[in-house]
């Protein structure tokens, strides 16, 4: 079964190679594509903006106009207007794939409350190697938190808002999870005006921002006499793409529920 896709946000640099990716893979069709309202876009070919050719598939400015043309939403946009998108999605039983980061705590209950209705994949990275990285992270935990001063390490291009990274953040949370910790007791950000030793329960983070990285995460497990470290970097955003109109495709055998890559890749 062919799954019908709508990608809102098409203008933008993460919207395009979403775009590209539902054009490329093989199970999946564009069918919407939605700017921002008022965009001088509205009308233009969403395959000619993203450069892979005439699609048939003409750029509107509203979700509500093209709603019973699409199976499953992808929204990389932001928290005001993923919730905005998650309500019709809800009034119409449409799936959702949501990469969109920065939701505040009362943003992301809204959000999640939506599940009771629809299938949700919400996911701090959809690239299948950050995913199998979070699962290896799981392992580096068990093993070596106890022991290991950690240390999370992100880069990405000069025009990322959010600091740290979603999926720095989700790193984070993993190994938390796996040591018993709080992330939100344990997360270091910044170390100017630390005058202790460092506390071995902690996480810290370490952010860069510039040029085009397109992403790299590294964490290290810092033991007397060793180190473990693992590293993911991405040379094209298309991984992010795939993944997410991989999850899409998956989410049509769902009713309703929550779900992350992590369900969709079976590393769970």
């Amino acid at each position: 079964m062919t799954t019908r896709i709508a990608v809102t946000g098409a203008a933008g640099r993460m919207g395009k190679i979403l775009i590209e990716a539902a054009v490329k893979s093989a199970g999946a069709q564009l069918t919407a594509a939605v700017v921002r309202p008022g965009s001088s876009l509205v009308g233009a070919d969403a395959g000619e903006l993203a450069g892979v050719g005439k699609q048939g598939v003409a750029i509107v400015d509203n979700l509500a106009e093209v709603v019973s043309e699409f199976d499953a939403l992808i929204d990389f946009t932001s928290p005001r207007a993923t919730l905005e998108n998650a309500k019709l999605c809800a009034e119409h039983g449409k799936a959702m794939v949501i990469g969109t980061t920065g939701f505040s705590d009362e943003e992301k209950e809204a959000l999640l409350a939506y599940q009771t209705q629809i299938p949700l994949c919400l996911a701090a990275n959809y690239s299948t190697g950050v995913n199998l990285c979070f699962k290896l992270l799981e392992t580096a935990a068990r093993v070596m938190a106890s022991e290991s001063d950690i240390e999370i390490v992100e880069a990405h291009h000069r025009h990322k808002v959010d600091s740290p990274s979603g999926t720095a953040l989700r790193m984070g949370e993993v190994i938390a999870d796996t040591a018993g910790r709080n992330l939100k007791d344990v997360a270091v950000y910044g170390r100017e005006g630390i005058s202790e030793p460092r506390d071995r329960d902690t996480i810290g983070f370490a952010t860069v921002r510039g040029g085009d990285v397109v992403g790299e995460h590294t964490v290290m497990f810092l033991a007397e006499g060793e180190r473990v470290e693992i590293t993911h970097k991405a040379s094209s955003r298309l991984a992010f793409g795939n993944g997410a109109v991989r999850a899409a495709s998956w989410l049509l055998t769902k009713e309703s529920g929550l779900f992350d890559m992590q369900d969709v890749l079976s590393l769970r």
